[in-house]
């Protein structure tokens, strides 16, 4: 029985170029966290029903579990690592320590970045639509009203509203 077939793929992650060899079946979230050795999409449901694994591809929310690397071939993606620095946080990430809103940790990478990618879109959202945008991303810990306040106060901090 011969090896699997391998294949050139190629993709900006978190503004850097990153290029392996993989097998077609490779998931995104497989590719993230192993060729690329970026942690911080977690491996959940594997069914794309938790979030725990969202990143940014070109921008938009994708659960990376769902999707092949060579899908992502030639695009631009934003991981939890690429989002801000511990010296100088994006907004979302400096509200979530402001309103305390995550607990264990494990959802919050997917929350983040649905949330960011939500406050790229609109400035004001709504409770109702910050709950929708954050809808496929579950907490086991936590009600959701502190992660609600946390993306209301980015938000704020975002467009100066504070």
């Amino acid at each position: 029985m011969s090896a699997p077939r391998k294949i050139p793929l190629s993709m900006t992650v978190n503004g850097a170029l990153r290029e392996a060899l993989v097998e077609p079946r490779t998931s995104l979230l497989t590719f993230l966290r192993e060729h690329c050795a970026l942690p911080g999409a977690k491996r959940g449901c594997e069914e794309g029903e938790c979030g725990a694994c969202v990143v940014l591809l070109e921008g938009q929310p994708v659960t990376t579990c769902l999707i092949f690397a060579v899908e992502a071939e030639g695009h631009k993606l934003t991981t939890i690592e690429g989002l801000g620095q511990p010296a100088h946080l994006a907004p979302i990430q400096q509200a979530f320590l402001e309103t305390a809103a995550s607990q264990c940790g494990f959802c919050i990478p997917g929350m983040l970045l649905s949330a960011h990618a939500l406050l790229k879109a609109e400035s004001q959202p709504d409770e109702a639509r910050i709950r929708q945008a954050l809808s496929g991303n579950l907490c086991r810990c936590t009600g959701y009203d502190r992660i609600v306040k946390a993306v209301k106060l980015a938000a704020d901090l975002q467009y100066g509203h504070r």
